[in-house]
């Protein structure tokens, strides 16, 4: 079997799984409520040229098994996109071929991020479809693009560490120190990896926790890092130092775009 029918009959098996098991109770009353579980979850995942690849990656192979041919990945424009470290990624769907009614509005971060705050189309799409979709998500930077089309407002979020205290409150946010923020139909992931945490945590309230299990075991996602320095107080001053260094031009692109 090759890894790409492997990959196939992992997400389909996943997803005839769901249909064994109840949904998910809602944590709070304000949260929305199971997708049915008579139809695919109708999920849009935005790419934009400078994007971080495993923001989206990770969580779109543990969501797809829920998505059945419902799955968008919208650009302004199909085609081909460069994510921040060159890997291509292809975008189905430009904005308005998109489906207007989602349940699922996801955004990924990367360097890409400041100059996407600022596009008016992205803005503009996000907002239209936000205003319909069940759930409102990002990960990493993605929820500064979130912020800045303002559907972060009063909503507690979370964001890559690097920016998630000093940028996210100029949006409106409340920032939390969490790997996974759910606030009433919005949820944020911090930086990169969070992603897998948030597509098990929002596959749980959409089609209950048992499917999320399956899907976590069918990707075998069992984190033993061979280091602890994935927080800022884990790797201590010197390695913060270096990894600030790195992220120093997305900080202040992103701070200049929130400003404005």
């Amino acid at each position: 079997m090759t890894p790409p029918d492997l990959s196939r009959r992992a997400v389909i098996a996943a997803g005839a799984a769901a249909a064994a098991f109840g949904p998910a109770r809602s944590e709070a009353a304000d949260a929305p409520a199971p997708i049915p579980q008579d139809r695919p979850v109708r999920i849009a995942m935005i790419l934009y040229p400078g994007m971080t690849a495993l923001d989206l990656v990770g969580p779109q192979a543990l969501l797809a098994g829920l998505a059945p041919g419902s799955l968008y990945l919208v650009a302004q424009s199909a085609g081909p996109i460069a994510s921040d470290t060159g890997l291509g990624l292809v975008a189905t769907h430009a904005f308005e071929a998109c489906p207007p009614d989602l349940d699922v509005l996801f955004v990924p971060g990367g360097d890409g991020t400041p100059a996407q705050m600022r596009d008016a189309a992205l803005l503009a799409f996000l907002r239209d479809r936000a205003a319909r979709a069940t759930w409102v998500t990002s990960v990493c930077t993605g929820s500064l693009i979130l912020g800045a089309a303002g559907l972060l407002r009063g909503y507690r979020a979370t964001s890559h560490w690097c920016v998630r205290d000093a940028v996210l409150p100029l949006l409106g946010a409340v920032p939390v120190a969490e790997r996974v923020v759910f606030d009433r139909d919005r949820a944020t992931a911090a930086g990169i990896s969070a992603g897998l945490d948030l597509a098990l945590a929002l596959a749980a309230r959409l089609r209950g926790p048992d499917y999320a299990r399956t899907a976590q075991l069918v990707a075998e996602y069992a984190p033993e890092p061979p280091f602890q320095a994935g927080t800022p107080t884990q790797a201590g001053p010197a390695i913060v130092r270096a990894a600030d260094a790195i992220l120093a031009p997305l900080v202040a692109g992103a701070t200049e775009a929130a400003k404005r």
